[in-house]
């Protein structure tokens, strides 16, 4: 194994990063930003600075050893047809599919669930580098329109065109800067909702604000300009909208959302004409719309049920002490998600982070429990009223993600598609085992490798973690993780604080003045996996992406001597100015705001940027951004990395900043580009790890 003075002396000479004298005082703290000037991602210095680091970066990497041979593997791994769960509209049938290495999964349809399909839209064919990627979807209630949404390199902006599903051509139809929006038809085919921002100034459309989303309807065959505003608040320049048409074809549903509050609002109005009705207006709770029978709307909502439950709010007397509950509340067990078919309610509960489905009927009645292939993650089980079957696929970290066909009068279910990978899932196993936090909680991590894994601690283990905004992270495929398990690799993954997965509290735990918890939990994992002889520190590794880039970038930081790499993705790492930019205002709900004192205390507190030491040993790093994420900007890493690469001890391992070009946040990333930056990291790991 290389010795980490061995590694040391092959760490790069990274290029000079300009420095300022850029201070800030808050709250009577003056802070230090000397990086600030790589805010400006359309500066000719940053761009230049973006080339020297990713020149300095791919040097490194491709001189890895294995790096060709991981690559190689990724590719033949990732070589095996992908088929989505189907569903029908109009009477024709739609799915996604990859034949095995195209870029970005084609949409087709067909006249019959067996019958001969052909291509409605290839992604693939809209770019010459597989950067452009089909955001979202929606055939119209006589399957003849399909309204779709496209989004060029990664980035969080849509436009919206139509395509004439029998002859494949386009419309005239373009509907441009749309974010953070679905697409929903009238019933009788006339146009769509969605939800816009207005244009940015030139330049600024990566990074400024977003403020004042409108829900706007486009009547079909007219341009942009004559679409109608159905909904703005000019008083509120935070809230968000998206709009719903119930599957009667009566009601818009308004979902009102402030940023990634855990509390939403419910408007709703007539299609046939009215006002908007705010029907749930008081912002105490979580509200999601299910179905309506008419009048009666069905939701799933935490209101005195930190759990969730389902409710039936009628519209015509819509007072609290005429709702029902339809599905109590299951303490400690998370329904996660609820959908209908063929007048059937499917709850989805996670169980310790792992699914159970109970199928009941309309008046909360059970009707059964949906037997499941095994321990993982089941979803969809949705449908039309008159559906007599429905769809759900099931994955776990060693079964790649099959797709079942249910009966619903029966209730019996039969495989309808299965994909054939070249992954040997038996020689494999998945336990979840449960460890205690700094304060004592309690906390399950899933911990995945190969049968018969001796505990001498010498193994090379990755940790990945999320803990944030209320997102479970459950069993699930994934190739990257199959070839890491191959290559003898431990992988480990707790269901930290902060997330969602045993309801409100669990998610509260982990926000703002209790952030800490999150990455306690996290580190307490790490000391877990040592502890009983997994892994040793020399041998474990880190990885998150996102809100889970903070929690890598922060437990690093906290104790660097527990790890001996880090991979921080597109992560939130200045935490002192994420609000400045884009949607980054609307996490102050789980991250508190420098403007209130106590808050800004916690943040200076964990900041990754502001928390790296002069001097310090860290473990070896390589930083991953995108030059085109809008959600968490590209800014972030960039500061991260430079002052990483200032602080590193002289003789400390490599620590590396990663920039994809034409690559956002990851929604739509081009197959090539996720197998290069999966190789890279892999083999960055081999080399760090001693593998």
């Amino acid at each position: 194994m290389m010795t980490t003075a061995s590694l040391a002396a092959e760490a790069p000479t990274y290029p000079q990063t300009r420095k300022q004298d850029v201070k800030d005082t808050l709250h009577g703290v003056t802070i230090s930003d000397p990086y600030r000037w790589l805010e400006d991602d359309n500066s000719e210095e940053t761009k230049a600075w973006v080339k020297a680091q990713n020149a300095v970066t791919f040097a490194y990497l491709e001189k890895l050893p294995r790096r060709e041979e991981i690559k190689t593997r990724l590719q033949k791994l990732w070589n095996y047809e992908r088929v989505g769960r189907p569903f029908e509209q109009g009477g024709r049938w739609f799915y996604t599919y990859n034949s095995g290495l195209q870029n970005q999964a084609v949409l087709m349809t067909a006249e019959s669930l067996g019958g001969e399909a052909k291509v409605l839209l290839d992604p693939n064919a809209m770019s010459k580098d597989g950067t452009t990627s089909l955001s979202d979807y929606s055939p119209s209630e006589d399957g003849k329109w399909m309204a779709y949404g496209v989004s060029e390199a990664g980035s969080d902006w849509n436009t919206i065109r139509v395509r004439d599903i029998a002859t494949g051509q386009d419309l005239e139809d373009v509907v441009r800067w749309v974010k953070f929006s679905g697409v929903s038809w009238r019933k009788d085919g006339s146009g769509f909702y969605y939800s816009r921002y207005d244009e940015p100034k030139p330049g600024a459309a990566l990074t400024a604000k977003n403020e004042y989303h409108k829900l706007c309807f486009h009547p079909l065959g007219k341009p942009q300009s004559e679409d109608v505003l159905i909904y703005e608040r000019k008083d509120q320049p935070k809230w968000g909208f998206g709009g719903g048409v119930t599957e009667d074809g009566e009601y818009l549903v308004i979902q009102v959302w402030l940023g990634t509050e855990p509390k939403n609002r419910v408007f709703y109005q007539k299609i046939a004409g009215g006002p908007v009705v705010e029907l749930l207006n008081d912002n105490d709770a979580r509200y999601e719309f299910i179905d309506n029978d008419g009048p009666v709307f069905y939701f799933r909502t935490d209101l005195n049920a930190p759990c969730y439950q389902v409710i039936a709010v009628d519209v015509r007397k819509p007072q609290r002490d005429n709702w029902r509950i339809v599905v109590p509340e299951v303490p400690k067990v998370l329904l996660e998600g609820v959908s209908t078919a063929g007048g059937y309610m499917f709850c989805e509960y996670l169980r310790d982070a792992k699914t159970e489905v109970k199928c009941f009927d309309l008046d909360g009645k059970l009707v059964r429990e949906v037997k499941l292939p095994g321990i993982g993650s089941a979803g969809g089980f949705g449908g039309h009223r008159h559906d007599t079957e429905t769809f759900y696929t099931f994955t776990g970290f060693t079964e790649p993600g099959a797709i079942y066909r249910m009966d619903l009068k029966t209730g019996e279910s039969s495989l309808w598609r299965k994909p054939k990978v070249d992954f040997d899932g038996a020689a494999y196993e998945t336990q979840q085992v449960f460890y205690h936090s700094k304060d004592g909680t309690r906390v399950p991590m899933f911990i995945v490798h190969k049968k018969g894994l001796k505990l001498d601690g010498t193994n090379p283990t990755l940790l990945y973690g999320y803990g944030g905004f209320n997102i479970n992270l459950t069993p699930g495929f994934s190739v990257s993780r199959a070839v890491w398990l191959e290559m003898g690799g431990v992988f480990a993954m707790p269901n930290l604080r902060g997330g969602g997965e045993y309801g409100r509290a669990w998610h509260q735990a982990g926000v703002k003045l209790g952030k800490q918890n999150v990455f306690d939990d996290f580190i307490a994992a790490a000391e877990w996996l040592i502890t009983h002889k997994y892994t040793s520190s020399s041998k474990l590794a880190i990885q998150g992406g996102s809100n889970g880039g903070l929690l890598v970038g922060a437990c690093m930081t906290q104790r660097p001597d527990l790890y001996a790499a880090a991979l921080p993705a597109v992560g939130v790492l200045d935490m002192l100015r994420f609000e400045k930019f884009t949607i980054g205002w609307a996490w102050k709900s789980d991250y508190g705001s420098v403007e209130n004192k106590a808050e800004f205390n916690a943040l200076l507190k964990y900041s990754p940027y502001h928390n790296l030491k002069s001097g310090a040993r860290y473990p070896a790093t390589l930083v991953l951004t995108s030059d085109h994420d809008d959600r968490v900007v590209p800014a972030h890493s960039f500061k991260f990395g430079s002052r990483l690469q200032e602080c590193q001890a002289k003789d400390g391992p490599p620590v590396l900043i990663r920039i994809e070009t034409s690559a956002g946040h990851g929604a739509g990333t081009a197959l090539s580009k996720t197998i290069e930056r999966t190789a890279d990291e892999w083999a960055f790991l081999v080399k760090m790890l001693g593998m």
